[in-house]
């Protein structure tokens, strides 16, 4: 499968923060070891705080580690070259509400160098993989969170990275959006693309995800296998790793 898809090695990261001539310095990550194979679903579970969102920060290039390496695709994670590859969702993605889903698509495509040409079958690809193809042509306004929410995935999709980091992706969902959201994901799996997801919906993970890391006060506590759950529940395995 060739090298792995994110590394990171013994990685901190230190937010330092001054006011009225007093610097305050906060962990984000400590000493964070991680490795994601190429092709698998990766979880990251932890409570509020617990470096979930540092981690993405790091992996995406956003932020800079204080000590440790980053590693995306086998390149520096502030390598452009690196970023082209990687698709991100965020927790609460932002679009335009008077614009369609094909306009923003295509918005977001150009700023990604897809070329004029290739750009509207691409479009018509990932709007029909993630099931919008009959919402193609309404103001994102009108949508409902899930609908919007799955125009954010054919946004991260749509350059068909290789590697596609989602942060909360089905937080506010109801029932069916979530079923509908996780029958999309599946379809990137068995494409070859690998997925680093975090969600406080530990079923999902559970229903997903080949591999489990758990966070815990900004360092990675345990790192559990799909089998493992199998047989307790990865609920009971978290509430007992965080406790």
């Amino acid at each position: 499968m060739g090298e792995a898809a994110l590394v990171l090695e013994r990685v901190t990261k230190t937010y330092e923060y001054s006011h009225l001539g007093r610097t305050t310095y906060t962990r984000g990550v400590e000493s964070l070891s991680l490795e994601v194979r190429r092709g698998e679903a990766f979880g990251l579970l932890g409570l509020n705080g617990s470096g979930k969102t540092t981690t993405f920060k790091l992996a995406l290039g956003l932020l800079r580690p204080t000590s440790g390496t980053v590693s995306v695709l086998g390149g520096a994670a502030e390598d452009p070259k690196s970023l082209s590859r990687v698709g991100y969702l965020p927790e609460l993605p932002y679009f335009y509400p008077f614009l369609t889903p094909v306009e923003a698509l295509r918005f977001y495509g150009r700023l990604s160098g897809i070329s004029e040409t290739a750009l509207g079958p691409a479009i018509e690809g990932v709007l029909s993989a993630v099931g919008l193809a009959s919402s193609a042509d309404r103001k994102l306004g009108t949508l409902s969170k899930g609908t919007v929410q799955r125009v954010g995935l054919a946004q991260a999709l749509l350059h068909d990275p290789e590697l596609v980091i989602l942060d909360e992706p089905v937080s506010g969902l109801d029932p069916l959006a979530i079923k509908e959201f996780r029958d999309s994901l599946r379809k990137v799996l068995e494409k070859g693309k690998t997925i680093v997801i975090s969600s406080h919906s530990i079923s999902e993970l559970e229903r997903l995800c080949a591999r489990v890391g758990i966070l815990k006060d900004g360092k990675l506590v345990r790192t559990l296998e799909a089998k493992e759950w199998e047989k307790g529940g990865l609920e009971d395995l978290f509430v007992e790793t965080v406790r």
